[in-house]
């Protein structure tokens, strides 16, 4: 029946059958009637009328057929007309003209489709079953027939379909891109790169498939010419596609991806590091089986060259300073050295075992201190020379990457641009500072007793300060470019050696630095360094102890090196002299500090040693009784130089500092006197005078002082001034014997503190004398009180004697009472006749100090020279300087034993002790007479 019907009633057909999307009437009616029905009338019908929801399937076919004109045959079908039938001519042609067909026209078609209605049809349906339906994913079975039809259908479909339906159907369908297709190509290539990577890695579970989005989104993106200045892209053909060039290449959108990569690599450089490792660059694309598209040589190079720079640009911008950032680093270099075709990179653990040699690959161009800046600035510059893709900047990135790993993984940790800067930039004060942090993590978490540990750590160390492997016969200086290379080998070696020694690696410290014939360091720079470490041993040691902690180890060291460290080393000498005062202190209580404990440190660093034995008096209860060994570790401070520092004052006031053995003799003096002075002094403070005592009479004297020393003795004086001043009171010990000492304790005291005041006498400066006189003559008249109760004691007991000599012997009966007659009482004892005892004292009875000294004076005023004269009768010689004035005035009782030998054996008389005491006394007056009376000094004293 359609047979019949006019043109308009045709068309109106036709619009019928596709508005109810029949497309088997339509097909039918266009096989009938194609002379009416044509191509373009056909495809701007079923454009404008047929529903943007029906399924691509169901009318694909009638679109080829109609682009072909090849129908099938109709048949005898029957076509429903029934719907234009009861139009009169009139009114067909009035609603003809009222259709509106949409026009064959897309403004962004490519000049190559302009002309071919299939395809503008295709492009236009395309678009209109997005945006009214939003059927996105309908798209690929309307045009995937036609992709061989026209590039523009191939084009859209792989650089704008395939992305964006992969993105929100695919990829990523909860979080779809909110714009249509048009609207999509419509955009700045900037924003659609970064629409389609806005999901990429974003979260962890998406990482493994970074490389799968770039190579499923962005490489077919890439693939149209809009993206390209300057190019046009051919499609695949039987042979290799061509395009024509009219300038060098150039992709913002592409350039766009590169600085999202790089941009990803300071926030989550995990980002880049997946997708390198999974996506082998722009020549890995997926187009989703829908044929092939390529780029030509040029356009290529260009995408590699530039995926390659920014990958190692990506390289230097991971922050991060762990072991799996450093690896994710160096697998980046690794890959882009693959994608350039370089020589094959070792895997990042086998080359931190090896050590390869990478110096010689470095040149000026690139480890050069200019190109620091570039690390930070530019890094996607095609001048930048660090990320250039050459093998240089890969071979100088693979060295750097090497070494903060290798600084990482000992414990220092090191980020890839750090190592960088300190490679390029030669900085000695940084380098120093990162290689003595790095030893130092060495020390302190490194396996103690791993020799095979230690001789790595030496070899990454220095290999660290020239990229040069250990037996490289060939290294040199001028190719010292690592990260330590502004260090010189022998600080690397010192601090090496220091860590060895630290770790009690002495056996492999010794086989390296002293038994080797290569010999790293020189003999005076070995020696300053064992001994130097082991001074740092005994600083470090909390223990007194020799034979624990840090004073063993210290002394381990120096016995370690035989050959370098001899015993007849001064050096040697005095660490094992300080070694023995250390241990020596371990023996005592001591705390110099409320609750700080003694350290051996303090002893080394303290400014006055020789007072520790002070403390230890004070805090160890009758310590004073080990004076012998006291006095050794007084002579042990000294020979370890610990009293070096201290200057020696002499009579003249000026301060002087002798060196060699005449240093240490007076030093030894001055010690030896000070910790007898000390134990005086602790003997006295416990009330033990007689230790004091004996000590003041038998040690101080027998500290001689070396000839021609001019020393000032500060302590001893003082020390036997206060034994003189001593006191005797009820918790004073009592003497165990008193020999031939008079009975009378208080007597005998005096006696004994004016036998210390005579001690001072002689051993004190002269200034010091008339303190020690008032304490003198004060202890005199003490002395003569005493005697003089004895006396009157004596006399008591005398009269009573007389008295019972008179009547009867004591103990017999008197005649006339027969009582037994007994003694007086024990207060009193029998003596001699009290006339006869009388005038034995009157006799005896000695001049006071004083009044000696008053008629010295006057003898001296006289005739100075009778007192010479006087001097040498008693024995004395005025010494060239005052502070030995007497020193041998309590020698006199020898001289009276000498001169009873002279007579035959005939003992003389018998001088008193109390007169040889004052005799004592006067020998230091009269030598000092002229400083007395303020004469000249006599010729001598100088």
């Amino acid at each position: 029946m359609s047979l019949l019907l006019s043109p308009p009633k045709l068309v109106l057909l036709a619009v019928h059958l596709a508005v109810k999307a029949d497309i088997v009437s339509l097909t039918a009616l266009a096989a009938r009637h194609g002379a009416i029905l044509r191509k373009e009338l056909l495809l701007r019908i079923i454009l404008t009328y047929l529903p943007e929801t029906l399924r691509s399937a169901k009318y694909v076919a009638f679109v080829q057929q109609v682009d072909s004109g090849a129908f099938p045959d109709p048949g005898t079908n029957e076509i429903d007309c029934s719907a234009v039938e009861g139009l009169t001519e009139d009114d067909a042609r009035t609603k003809v003209k009222k259709l509106r067909l949409l026009p064959l026209n897309v403004p962004e078609a490519p000049g190559g489709g302009a002309e071919d209605a299939t395809t503008l049809f295709l492009l236009r349906r395309a678009y209109r079953v997005d945006e009214e339906a939003g059927l996105l994913d309908e798209l690929p079975g309307l045009l995937s027939p036609f992709l061989d039809h026209s590039p523009c259908i191939r084009t859209l479909m792989v650089s704008s379909i395939l992305p964006l339906l992969r993105r929100n159907c695919e990829y990523h369908p909860h979080h779809p891109i909110s714009y249509t297709l048009h609207a999509f190509q419509q955009l700045p290539d900037n924003v659609a790169a970064s629409l389609l990577l806005s999901q990429t890695g974003a979260r962890e579970e998406d990482l493994p498939f970074v490389g799968r989005e770039l190579k499923g989104l962005i490489g077919p993106w890439l693939m149209n010419e809009r993206r390209w200045k300057g190019r046009k892209l051919s499609p695949a053909s039987s042979e290799q596609a061509t395009l024509s060039e009219t300038e060098d290449a150039s992709c913002p959108g592409w350039e766009y991806v590169l600085r999202w990569l790089t941009g990803q690599a300071s926030k989550s450089w995990r980002i880049v590091v997946n997708a390198v490792e999974q996506w082998d660059g722009p020549k890995d694309i997926d187009l989703g089986g829908w044929g092939d598209m390529w780029l030509n040589n040029s356009e290529q190079d260009y995408l590699v060259q530039t995926y390659a720079q920014a990958a190692l640009a990506s390289a230097y911008l991971i922050p991060e300073a762990s072991i799996e950032a450093l690896e994710g680093a160096y697998s980046i270099v690794t890959r882009t050295a693959n994608l350039l075709g370089q020589d094959p990179i070792s895997p990042l653990h086998t080359a931190a075992a090896m050590l390869p040699p990478l110096a010689a690959q470095n040149d000026g161009a690139v480890a050069s201190p200019r190109n620091a800046t570039y690390m930070r600035n530019d890094l996607l510059d095609l001048v930048n020379p660090l990320t250039s893709p050459t093998a240089t900047s890969t071979s100088f990135l693979q060295a750097i990457i090497l070494s903060a790993f290798i600084l990482t993984r000992s414990g220092c940790p090191c980020s890839l641009r750090k190592a960088g800067e300190l490679a390029l930039l030669q900085d000695e004060r940084e380098q120093k500072a990162e290689a003595t942090k790095l030893i130092h993590a060495l020390t302190n978490h490194g396996p103690k007793t791993d020799d095979r540990f230690w001789i790595k750590a030496r070899n990454e160390i220095l290999w660290l300060r020239d990229w040069v492997a250990e037996d490289d016969s060939t290294a040199s200086d001028s190719l010292s470019k690592g990260v330590f290379g502004q260090l010189k080998r022998e600080f690397l070696e010192v601090e090496m050696l220091k860590a060895f020694l630290a770790n009690t690696r002495y056996t492999l410290a010794r086989s390296i630095y002293e038994d080797s014939p290569d010999q790293p360091l020189a003999k005076k720079v070995l020696q300053d360094t064992i001994l130097a470490t082991a001074m740092t041993a005994y600083d470090n040691a909390s223990n007194a102890n020799r034979t624990r902690g840090g004073l063993k180890k210290c002394d381990d060291i120096i016995k370690a090196f035989p050959k370098t460290i001899d015993v007849s080393m001064r050096a040697r000498q005095r660490l094992e002299a300080l070694l023995q005062a250390t241990h020596a202190l371990s023996e005592y209580r001591l705390v110099l500090k409320q609750g700080e404990p003694f350290t051996p440190v303090v002893l080394r660093i303290h400014t006055d040693p020789i007072s520790i034995i002070g403390k230890i008096l004070e805090q160890n209860p009758k310590s004073y009784t080990r004076v012998h060994d006291l006095l050794d570790l007084g002579a042990l401070m000294v020979k370890a130089g610990l009293t070096a520092k201290e200057k020696t004052t002499v009579g003249g006031g000026h301060a002087v500092t002798h060196s060699g053995d005449e240093a240490e003799a007076e030093q030894l003096f001055i010690a030896k006197r000070r910790v007898t002075a000390l134990c005086i002094d602790a003997a006295l403070t416990e009330d033990d005078f007689e230790t004091a005592y004996s000590y003041v009479l038998n040690r101080l004297s027998a500290i001689k002082q070396p000839e021609q020393s001019g020393i000032v003795d500060e302590y001893s004086w003082k020390a036997a001034l206060q034994a003189g001043k001593y006191r005797r009171t009820a918790r004073t010990v009592q003497p165990t014997h008193i020999g031939t000492a008079s009975a009378n304790f208080e007597i005998r005291h005096l006696e004994q503190r004016i036998e210390c005041l005579s001690t001072a006498l002689r051993i004190a400066p002269s200034p010091t004398l008339q303190e020690i006189l008032n304490a003198f003559r004060r202890a005199e008249e003490e002395l003569d009180a005493a005697i003089k109760a004895e006396a009157e004691q004596e006399d008591a007991w005398d009269s009573a004697g007389d008295s019972i000599h008179q009547v009867s012997m004591p103990g017999t009966f008197n005649n006339s009472s027969s009582t037994l007659v007994t003694p007086p009482t024990s207060a009193t004892k029998p003596s001699q006749q009290s006339s006869r005892r009388q005038q034995q004292r009157t006799e005896e009875a000695p001049m006071s100090l004083f009044d000696l000294t008053r008629t010295s004076v006057l003898s001296a005023q006289k005739n100075l020279s009778a007192l010479s004269g006087l001097q040498r009768s008693i024995s004395f010689t005025a010494p060239s300087h005052q502070n030995q004035q007497g020193r041998n005035s309590l020698d006199h009782q020898s001289v009276v034993s000498s001169d009873a030998e002279d007579h035959g054996g005939q003992q003389p008389k018998r001088t008193r002790k109390r007169d040889q005491l004052r005799e004592a006394a006067m020998g230091s007056l009269v030598s000092g007479v002229g400083w007395l009376i303020n004469a000249p000094a006599a010729p001598g004293d100088k």
